[in-house]
């Protein structure tokens, strides 16, 4: 889904066609999209659900047991895997209910690295595993490369924009350092800037985290698309940026990214 932006001074008057002659009303359509859209200087990409996607629930609780000596069937990981998912797992879906003992941290989970990690430890220890700090050693799997897994055109698509000479940035909800997971999977060679909101102090979809992302780039937000995968990133049409919103796909598949390219001739 694709929503556009029209700044002030664009698209006025639509231009003649061959010979002088008014254009067609196709023509005339097609010339005024030409004239009212920037050419894409910078793309933004959310990160999560994006570029890349936390690794499968099962792996996720194996790995984690195993990093404390812990050795869980694939059925009964599977079973911890759904309670704990249920409960809030950072990626997953939102918990249904959160304990008013977590309140706080939750609703400041994505502006400071400590609430964060005290949300999503906090949600995971009331899930009774068995299995002394699991909680603490699943949380560690999201700080780590070997927690994530990259889309298949992640890198692929990063690297033909940074061949082009079109600048990239991160723009993520989040509340610890991505830098070293987008090490880890191959996409930091391709990415300038990172807009962190535990660290811009905004949210999307605050314009403010989109601003601070293409100020970081030196580009006008008319000159930029943000990519994403929920409603919070097309709040980037409120600070002057075009947005691409792409459906959900499976961790390591391909993910549509490719679709951002059109746009870089449009």
């Amino acid at each position: 889904m694709l929503f556009g932006f029209e700044g002030p001074g664009t698209g006025v008057g639509v231009p003649l066609g061959r010979g002088g002659h008014a254009p067609r009303l196709g023509q005339a359509r097609d010339e005024r999209l030409r004239v009212s859209s920037p050419p894409v200087k910078a793309v933004l990409f959310d990160f999560h659900g994006t570029l890349a996607q936390v690794e499968e629930p099962t792996d996720w609780v194996l790995n984690a047991a195993a990093a404390l000596g812990a050795d869980l069937t694939p059925s009964a990981a599977r079973r911890l895997a759904d309670e704990l998912i249920l409960a809030g797992r950072a990626g997953g879906p939102l918990p249904s209910v959160v304990p008013p003992s977590v309140r706080t941290a939750w609703d400041r989970r994505d502006l400071t690295m400590d609430d964060h990690r005290t949300a999503y430890t906090a949600l995971a220890a009331g899930v009774d595993s068995g299995i002394d700090g699991l909680p603490t050693a699943l949380y560690d799997r999201l700080l780590t490369p070997d927690g994530w897994r990259a889309y298949a055109d992640a890198v692929p698509v990063l690297r033909r924009l940074h061949g082009a000479g079109v600048r990239v940035a991160v723009v993520s909800n989040i509340g610890f350092d991505v830098r070293p997971v987008a090490e880890g999977l191959g996409l930091a060679p391709f990415v300038d800037a990172y807009a962190l909101s535990y660290e811009v102090g905004h949210c999307k979809p605050a314009p403010e985290i989109f601003r601070a992302a293409c100020a970081d780039l030196g580009v006008d937000p008319r000159d930029t698309v943000m990519v994403g995968d929920t409603p919070a990133d097309a709040g980037a049409v409120s600070a002057g940026c075009r947005c691409l919103i792409l459906p959900v796909s499976p961790a390591g598949a391909e993910h549509g990214l490719a679709a951002v390219l059109p746009l870089l001739d449009a």
